[in-house]
């Protein structure tokens, strides 16, 4: 059986997609709801406005046991693991030994362990990569038995809270062991929409059953693959595989605020990641063959990945790698790589479309207000 005839893998929620009236997709392996009957522009608003949920089981989860496990995991990404203190969770990148990005994912201290969210389509890479890479002394825990919800939007704390009261306490990347209706959750406010809101790891026996509940609070709505693409291009967040790949190293990428500053700087904890070298080359000379950017269109059409970007002579100088009409800032927004002299803020560019030259400008992400509770 061929890749493409392999049976897709459901999570735990994909009889309540069915039963919400789902039109599902293929994803990263999975069968995944790409939008609900509300469509994908109204479950795009309702999170802006209100509060929308999303069912992101398809990512991996693991924990990682040991005295040893920050000091070892921090081997493998440019950021601070050692200090990363309890109850806190850090964005990371997995390089390679060129420096190019296998994977970006979400680091989170639980004082006696750490839990790892990596993307669906790398979880087999990463937790490979991490057990050829960790040590002896660290116990990779993958947790096959847990589903991933997010909870995005203004009004998620306001759902939320009616459930359990003490998610009010907590501020933009922190992460805990709570209790919601009796089910014990691993919970971190943060999110891949730009709003305030919470990821919760809960037990795959009781995620529909925590989903429904949520889904009864009257801020919130079930929201596709659709909405979470375009809410979290308008937030300037990259997509892995699209925008991000073993290609790009984080300087190229512009995710330079991903290395933590005591890994660029001279000292005992400088560089120490796979492909550092070349990395910390690039942030020295501050200069790259080509640089991810932000694009915002001038007309209406948007303009799709894999676009081709020319200048005024019609010279190709890089390609679109994310792209969408943005419905709150009711324009076309992108993002893409262009040769590093194009690089600066308000440079115009041209997309190729059917044939037209659509012109765009070099605009800083993100594209809409970040809206993270920090307290």
């Amino acid at each position: 059986m061929s890749q493409n005839e392999q049976a897709l893998a459901k999570t735990a929620l994909y009889d309540l997609h069915v039963e919400l009236g789902a039109k599902m997709v293929p994803f990263a392996g999975y069968e995944m709801p790409v939008q609900y009957p509300l469509g994908v522009k109204k479950e795009h608003n309702h999170t802006r406005e209100q509060a929308g949920l999303f069912d992101v089981s398809h990512m991996g989860q693991v924990l990682l046991h040991g005295e040893g496990a920050a000091a070892a995991l921090e081997k493998l990404v440019p950021v601070d693991i050692i200090d990363l203190p309890a109850g806190k969770q850090r964005y990371a990148l997995f390089t390679n030994d060129a420096g190019g990005i296998m994977d970006d994912l979400m680091v989170s201290n639980l004082g006696d362990k750490l839990m790892v969210v990596v993307n669906a389509a790398c979880k087999e890479q990463d937790i490979a990569h991490m057990r050829a890479n960790l040590g002896e002394g660290v116990e990779i825990e993958v947790l096959e038995d847990r589903s991933l919800l997010a909870l995005q939007g203004p009004k998620a704390v306001d759902a939320l809270a009616r459930l359990q009261p003490s998610v009010t306490d907590m501020v933009f990347m922190d992460f805990q062991t709570v209790e919601i209706n009796g089910i014990d959750c691993y919970i971190g406010r943060a999110g891949y929409t730009g709003e305030d809101g919470f990821e919760i790891s809960v037990p795959s026996s009781q995620a529909a059953e925590l989903a429904k509940a949520l889904l009864e609070q009257p801020e919130v709505e079930a929201i596709g693959l659709g909405a979470r693409d375009s809410l979290r291009l308008e937030a300037g967040l990259c997509l892995y595989g699209n925008d991000i790949d073993t290609t790009t190293t984080p300087y190229e990428a512009s995710l330079l605020w991903a290395i933590s500053k005591n890994r660029r700087l001279e000292g005992e904890r400088e560089g120490g990641f796979p492909g550092a070298e070349t990395v910390l080359a690039q942030i020295q000379s501050k200069k790259a063959d080509r640089k991810r950017v932000g694009l915002l269109g001038q007309g209406r059409a948007p303009v799709r990945e894999g676009t081709e970007l020319v200048n005024a002579q019609g010279e190709t100088i890089g390609t679109v790698t994310s792209g969408t009409f943005g419905p709150t800032a009711g324009a076309p927004v992108a993002m893409g790589y262009v040769a590093f002299e194009y690089a600066a803020i308000d440079t115009e560019v041209f997309a190729v479309v059917r044939g037209k030259q659509l012109p765009m400008t070099v605009a800083k992400t993100p594209f809409v207000p970040q809206r993270y509770y920090r307290g």
